[in-house]
C-alpha cells in the first residue's frame, strides 16, 4: 500500500454471523463513516484481512448506520477462520479503477466496438458487479456462460442491476 494513503482501520476484529439461514459472516467497523456520495453509504476499500489481500471490496451499512466488512466463504477458507475468530483487518479507501481481466477484454474484442464502449462507460461499481459475478463461479464453464450473458446484456447497455 502507498504510505500516503489514509489508513481507515488497522486492528483485530471479531468475525460475527448474521442470524438466520444463509447469514453472512462479517466484521463490524463502527469507526469508519459511511460514504454519503454512494448508494446506501457503501465505501469501497482495499487492504487485507489476515494475509488475504482485498481490493475493490465494499463495506456495507447495517441497519444501525455502522459499516461492516463481509467475509465470504472463499476468504474464510483462505485464512482458516470462521465466526467467533479474531482477524487482523487493515483497510484503505480504494479509488482505483476496476481492472478488466485479459480474457474478458479478449471476449469484448469479438463483439462490435460499442459493447466495450458501453461497458467502459458504466460506473466502476457496475463493472465490478459484473466481474465479481463472473469470477465468483468456481467452474470455468460457469464463468464462460456468465461472460456470454454479460456481453449480451452490455450490448443492450444494461448494467448488472438493471432488469
Amino acid at each position: 500500500m502507498d504510505m500516503e494513503e489514509a489508513l481507515l482501520v488497522d486492528r483485530k476484529a471479531l468475525l460475527q454471523k448474521f442470524s438466520g439461514k444463509g447469514g453472512w459472516t462479517y466484521a463490524d467497523l463502527p469507526e469508519i463513516s459511511p460514504d454519503g456520495n454512494r448508494p446506501f453509504g457503501w465505501l469501497v476499500v482495499k487492504g487485507s484481512i489476515d494475509d488475504y489481500v482485498l481490493s475493490q471490496h465494499k463495506l456495507m451499512a447495517k441497519g444501525d448506520g455502522n459499516l461492516f466488512l463481509s467475509v465470504s466463504a472463499k476468504i474464510r477458507k483462505a485464512i482458516g477462520k470462521e465466526a467467533g475468530d479474531y482477524v487482523q483487518i487493515t483497510l484503505y479507501r480504494d479509488e482505483s479503477p476496476v481492472e478488466i481481466p485479459e480474457e474478458v477484454i479478449w471476449c469484448f474484442e469479438m463483439e462490435p466496438p460499442e459493447v466495450l464502449e458501453n461497458f467502459r462507460a458504466f460506473k466502476e461499481s457496475e463493472k465490478k458487479a459484473y466481474l465479481d459475478w463472473i469470477y465468483e463461479a468456481e467452474k470455468e464453464e460457469t464463468r464462460v456462460r456468465r461472460i456470454t450473458k454479460m456481453l449480451e446484456r452490455v450490448s443492450k447497455n444494461k448494467t448488472f442491476h438493471q432488469d
